[in-house]
């Protein structure tokens, strides 16, 4: 079952099965922070009125994402 990572509620932990990045510049962001096919994701906290997404991105890196990112 495939879910977008804003979706995903505070706490839950899902593994990237893909990338849909509309920018080659922000695929590349992304994958340099960590973001791979097969890495664990958990979102921490997610900011009201569509704000933006804390997530963990493996064990030790956190980011903070606009949510259509």
């Amino acid at each position: 079952m495939s879910v977008k990572l804003s979706v995903l509620k505070p706490g839950k932990t899902a593994t990237i099965a893909s990338i849909d990045a509309n920018e080659p510049g922000l695929l590349r962001r992304l994958e340099a922070m960590g973001f791979k096919i097969g890495q664990q994701v958990k979102v921490l906290r997610k900011a009201w009125l569509n704000g933006p997404l804390h997530v963990r991105v493996g064990l030790t890196t956190e980011v903070a994402m606009r949510r259509h990112e």
